[in-house]
């Protein structure tokens, strides 16, 4: 609901809960949940004020501990989304930190997908991160999904190819494959370790709502981020300056593109086609909403359980016989997986 009082302003969260709604402290009008004013005391018996009034409020949708508003035109509104890797068996979702970023949010957006970074970012330049695996850049392509991108990174670790997919579903969702993996066990598809939410306040600063998926086996995610602590280089974590140049992460590199990154002044170069994919389906977006249609994306969603596609799996692959054939063996090899993934998703089985 509308924080202030329709009537003179006064905050609703000092407010009395009722049955009905939400009675102002200050005079006592009574606001029904959908906004509607039930009650203005002190008004002559009569009075019409109150079918005159309607007080701002939005449907709201409780899952995962948290409470999501819709508050788009009432007439369009979507059934909630419910994705496969939130019903998952053997796993639940908790709600983790939440991540304040002193720029705009699609450059934090686009990081989903930007698998070149964790190379560097989290490896190279900054120590392992996450795991000393990721340090190998990987061989690289894209699929469009049906609400959105993933990017399909496949590495070679020993005998075996590590496939590791991040999904971005537009416009601002992504979904994370856990940072723990290593490549060196054989395993299936495991889904995602989180689902973020960028949400633009302003141009300027952006708010991150993070939620985890736990597992409900102690050993299979670790403690930490079971726990809700922070996930590395994401924030200062009350690191000094000197601290955060050596040791840079998500928070340093993107904040310090500016505010606003201006694009006009970048060199994009083929690593970042799947930068280059997003903004391309962010425009069609934009250029759908100006000429009154709907864009892709989850409005257009009609299944009841909405496939995804983060994950990472190993799988045994023998070398070709040169440098040259086996990173063409790694790439074509995870992209037939991806694309294997997405005729038959996994987690909807």
């Amino acid at each position: 609901m509308e924080a202030h009082c329709p009537h003179r302003g006064t905050s609703l969260e000092y407010g009395l809960v009722s049955e009905r709604g939400i009675r102002c402290c200050y005079h006592g009008w009574l606001m029904d949940v959908d906004g509607t004013i039930l009650e203005t005391p002190g008004e002559p018996e009569g009075s019409t004020l109150k079918d005159r009034l309607c007080h701002g409020a939005y449907p709201t949708h409780e899952a995962a501990g948290a409470l999501f508003v819709y508050m788009g035109p009432p007439d369009k509104k979507p059934p909630f989304p419910v994705f496969d890797s939130w019903e998952r068996p053997g796993y639940h979702i908790v709600a983790g930190p939440r991540y304040d970023y002193s720029c705009n949010w699609l450059q934090i957006a686009e990081n989903a997908m930007d698998p070149v970074h964790t190379a560097y970012l989290h490896t190279i330049v900054s120590g392992a991160q996450f795991t000393e695996e990721f340090g190998v850049v990987p061989e690289l392509d894209y699929i469009e999904t049906p609400l959105g991108l993933a990017y399909v990174a496949s590495r070679r670790v020993g005998g075996n190819l590590w496939l590791r997919m991040v999904d971005s579903i537009l416009p601002n969702l992504m979904m994370v494959s856990p940072v723990w993996e290593d490549g060196k066990e054989v395993h299936p598809f495991d889904g995602p370790m989180m689902s973020r939410w960028i949400v633009p306040r302003d141009d300027h600063t952006t708010l991150q709502v993070e939620f985890r998926h736990v597992s409900d086996e102690e050993e299979v995610t670790p403690h930490w981020w079971a726990d809700r602590v922070g996930m590395p280089g994401q924030m200062p974590d009350n690191r000094t300056y000197e601290e955060r140049q050596r040791a840079p992460g998500d928070f340093d590199a993107q904040i310090s593109q500016r505010p606003i990154a201006i694009h006009g002044l970048e060199h994009l170069a083929t690593s970042d086609r799947g930068v280059i994919l997003f903004r391309r389906e962010l425009r069609k977006g934009i250029r759908a909403v100006r000429e009154g249609r709907e864009p892709d994306g989850l409005l257009q969603q009609s299944a009841s359980l909405i496939p995804t596609y983060a994950n990472n799996t190993v799988i045994q692959l023998p070398k070709a016989a040169t440098p040259v054939e086996d990173e063409q063996l790694i790439k074509e090899t995870g992209l037939r997986l991806a694309e294997e993934f997405l005729k038959n998703p996994p987690l909807s089985a």
